[in-house]
């Protein structure tokens, strides 16, 4: 990025600049989702930033391209959270400043071989840190993380079972910043290539031999999908709509029914009626069936989003209670402080309850599941979770209806072909108004999506998978591996301002005299 000198000598022409050029990776998600487009999206970013006069300028820089990164990729909760959604932003936006110092301290000017080396393992490093410090639930969670605009990219996918999202988080920065040396700097091209070819060569090596799932049968599973449902008692119509649906499933020798979030409004405890017509529904179809219930509990205080798991004599008692919840969505951080978010958006009137612990639930024939509910199926840890204690199929139970004709559903959607990539398991992403989708062990589409348009149950048969992957096995080792990298650069960086303190002379000071006009004798 070549601005004129002018220009973009005005801090707040270089923001706009540093912000619009953070927002362009928004297009490599869906619904664009263009994929290819993400190995070349930050490069203006990291022009601008490398151009920076000072180290305090480069922090801004890292600070509005942040900014603009998370503001386009939430671009959807604008509608919602109206300005509030910008002061998120500009509050998330400040985690890439140190980043922007780095990309400055390794990019600019005529960088040496040796440094353009070290910044494509510094600077992917530093990325890292940022999306694992706002992957925390409280600062929104996972959402956008770069190497989930790769979903569809078998040989991404590949990469997933390896290290996760992370790694590929970790090289889709690291070509960024490969490009970005290609197009700057003339004299570091050779070893901005040799990066470019050793990612390749990585890529190749992992499809070739990273351990792929083993295939062990296959299950028949039904998505109820009821679509949009507005208007007085929406709760009792949606169920209504809902019962239907799934009526058509009988005879269809199905092994497991899911209905979306909040697909039951009410607790089953306190309607025994509803209980009875679920039971009734896995009676005429022959199979459990996994709904979704928001409502306020009776055997407890507080509202709770939960999976409940119904066979034919009733609720079977698998319940799972959301443990993550959505930010001003389902809860409000520090109430008493940010309170007022509920008069300038749809942030929730009352916070939800959180529940503790995660849940395997046995389906008919010994069908082992773990349930997730909404954006939980961002965070990969949960999933990584889920697989090593033996779930078979990951469920994600999910609505989206309050961004229907925005960007949100589709990706949302996608997230699930990562977590069944990374866990070596399939996904069922089931919502109540679109997008529903259903993955294979390796992360492949399973039939087709259902969009927003959608009202229908629809019927995957969805292969299974034994053995373990790396990324269940190890973790998030990119991760760890960028925290040893950041701290080496941080011993470094210290030992070499000791070294030049030390270097430098002392300043000459001229003895200091007595009254009597006599030197001070040394000592004294």
């Amino acid at each position: 990025m070549k601005l004129p000198g002018h220009w973009i000598a005005s801090p707040w022409r270089r923001s706009f600049a540093a912000a619009l050029a953070g927002a362009l990776p928004m297009f490599a998600f869906p619904a664009p989702a263009l994929w290819w487009f993400a190995y070349v999206a930050l490069v203006p970013w990291i022009l601008l930033v490398r151009s920076a006069p000072t180290a305090k300028r480069a922090a801004y820089d890292g600070w509005f391209g942040g900014l603009g990164f998370m503001l386009a990729v939430h671009h959807w909760l604008l509608p919602s959270l109206h300005v509030f959604t910008l002061v998120i932003a500009a509050l998330l936006g400040a985690l890439w400043a140190p980043w922007g110092v780095l990309v400055r301290r390794f990019l600019a000017g005529r960088p040496p071989a040796g440094r353009i080396a070290a910044a494509l393992v510094v600077l992917p490093s530093g990325w890292l840190m940022v999306e694992l410090v706002r992957s925390w639930q409280g600062l929104g969670g996972p959402w956008g993380m770069i190497g989930s605009s790769q979903w569809q990219v078998a040989p991404a996918l590949r990469l997933a079972s390896v290290g996760g999202v992370w790694l590929l988080s970790f090289l889709v920065v690291a070509v960024n910043v490969a490009v970005a040396v290609l197009v700057a700097v003339r004299e570091s091209r050779v070893p901005a290539v040799a990066a470019l070819v050793a990612t390749a060569a990585l890529t190749s090596a992992a499809w070739v031999w990273s351990p792929r799932p083993e295939a062990d049968g296959r299950v028949r599973i039904a998505v109820v999908q009821p679509g949009i449902v507005d208007g007085s008692a929406s709760a009792e119509k949606r169920f209504a709509r809902e019962e239907a649906l799934t009526r058509r499933l009988a005879g269809q020798d199905v092994d497991l029914i899911v209905w979306g979030e909040s697909s039951v409004g009410y607790d089953l405890a306190d309607r025994p009626d509803l209980a009875q017509r679920l039971a009734s529904l896995s009676r005429t179809t022959g199979t459990d069936i996994l709904v979704n219930v928001d409502a306020r509990r009776s055997d407890r205080p507080g509202i709770y989003k939960s999976s409940v798991l119904v066979g034919p004599d009733g609720p079977t008692g698998d319940r799972y209670d959301k443990m993550r919840l959505v930010p001003f969505g389902e809860y409000i951080p520090a109430r008493s402080l940010l309170g007022w978010a509920t008069s300038v958006g749809k942030a929730a009137g009352e916070d939800r309850r959180r529940g503790t612990e995660q849940v395997i639930m046995n389906v008919g024939d010994g069908l082992r599941i773990g349930p997730m509910v909404c954006f939980e199926s961002a965070f990969p840890d949960m999933s990584r979770h889920l697989a090593q204690d033996g779930a078979q199929v990951l469920v994600a139970q999910s609505s989206t209806s309050s961004f229907q004709h925005t960007w949100a559903p589709e990706q949302h959607a996608s997230i699930a072909a990562l977590r069944a990539a990374e866990t070596g398991r399939p996904m069922v992403h089931a919502t109540l108004t679109g997008v529903s989708a259903v993955y294979g062990p390796s992360g492949e589409r399973v039939g087709s999506w259902l969009g927003t348009d959608a009202s229908t149950a629809a019927v995957y048969d969805v292969p299974l998978a034994t053995g373990e992957t790396p990324y269940v096995r190890f973790g998030a080792w990119p991760v760890y591996g960028a925290v040893l990298v950041l701290l080496v650069l941080g011993g470094v960086e210290g030992v070499r301002g000791v070294r030049r303190r030390r270097s430098v002379p002392a300043p000459l000071v001229p003895p200091a005299r007595t009254v009597h006009e006599s030197p001070v004798r040394p000592g004294r």
